[in-house]
């Protein structure tokens, strides 16, 4: 029984009749026949535009998941084939699906099937990583990393808002979250000092700092060494400009930066500052925040490194 809607139909006003029963009667509840009534359409006409009332919520995604599938076997760049699967991805029954999804009773499909979706990412950046030497363990990971990045930032765009977030953005963060089970053919950073105070400076990074000892060595003619662990390695570029800018904002200009300067993520800024102080450490600027939601403190440490303390802010 028609309900007054228009005979001709679209994908659009089926999904919006899907969604609108799943919201009233449950997704279990409700029948392609109930959509296809909903929407003033015959049943068959349904299954022009979508295979099983599943395909609802997934076909737009899954258009784009077999675009992505295509660019990585022939070759194209993992992050840009990924990137691309967000460029004009509006709002759909998905992303409403996904808020509403215990009001529709949809929780037990949207993980079955979400995982279905991370699976097929994960297969394709696994069969791209390989065919490009990558080993078969590493390759997996990376696969199942990324895979989980995209369908996470799928869920956290609808969650945020799909109307009001730009999915390449979130999307973009997951990646980045996901990028260091890459690796490049950079394998390490290590930053060596030379420490005339050897045993004084162990005890201001591994002690004081709290940096773990990874390894330590010594020979011939009195020779020490010591690896401390730092966390996650980055190597920062920046221009004249940009150093200029960091130093306005990170100290009261009394402090510039030097060429070289090494910056340490910490959990408290005002409580590691206060640590290295203690420890022998000459103060350069006092912990400030920054417009970029961090907190900094710039001290000079032990071997004579320049030396940022920084306490990322976040949302809070």
């Amino acid at each position: 029984m028609s309900t007054g809607r228009p005979r001709s139909s679209s994908r659009e006003t089926l999904a919006e009749a899907a969604c609108e029963l799943f919201l009233e009667r449950g997704y279990d509840s409700t029948t392609v026949g109930d959509i296809a009534a909903r929407a003033g359409v015959s049943r068959s006409s349904f299954f022009n535009y979508f295979g099983s009332k599943s395909d609802i919520l997934w076909a737009g995604l899954d258009a784009r998941l077999d675009a992505v599938e295509l660019a990585l076997a022939e070759g194209g760049g993992l992050r840009a084939s990924l990137v691309a699967l967000a460029d004009g991805f509006a709002p759909d029954a998905l992303a409403l699906a996904l808020v509403n999804a215990r009001a529709m009773g949809l929780e037990p499909e949207l993980a079955r099937e979400s995982a279905a979706r991370r699976g097929r990412l994960a297969a394709a950046v696994a069969g791209r990583l390989r065919s490009d030497g990558v080993a078969g363990l590493e390759a997996e990971v990376a696969g199942a990393a990324h895979g989980g990045a995209v369908l996470a930032a799928i869920e956290e765009w609808a969650h945020r808002g799909a109307g009001n977030t730009a999915l390449p953005e979130v999307l973009a963060a997951a990646l980045a979250a996901a990028a260091p089970t890459l690796r490049g053919p950079v394998r390490q950073l290590r930053v060596i000092a030379r420490a005339d105070h050897f045993d004084g400076a162990v005890a201001f990074y591994r002690d004081a700092l709290g940096m773990t000892e990874q390894e330590a060595f010594e020979g011939d003619g009195g020779a020490r060494v010591m690896i401390l662990d730092a966390g996650r390695a980055t190597l920062e570029l920046s221009n004249a400009a940009q150093i200029d800018l960091i130093d306005r904002v990170e100290t009261d200009g009394d402090a510039p930066s030097e060429a070289i300067r090494v910056a340490l993520e910490v959990d408290d800024a005002v409580e590691a500052t206060a640590a290295v102080l203690e420890a022998g450490a000459l103060l350069e600027a006092t912990p400030r925040e920054t417009p970029w939601r961090s907190l900094n403190a710039r001290v000079r440490g032990a071997a004579g490194l320049q030396l940022t303390l920084f306490e990322e802010l976040g949302d809070r």
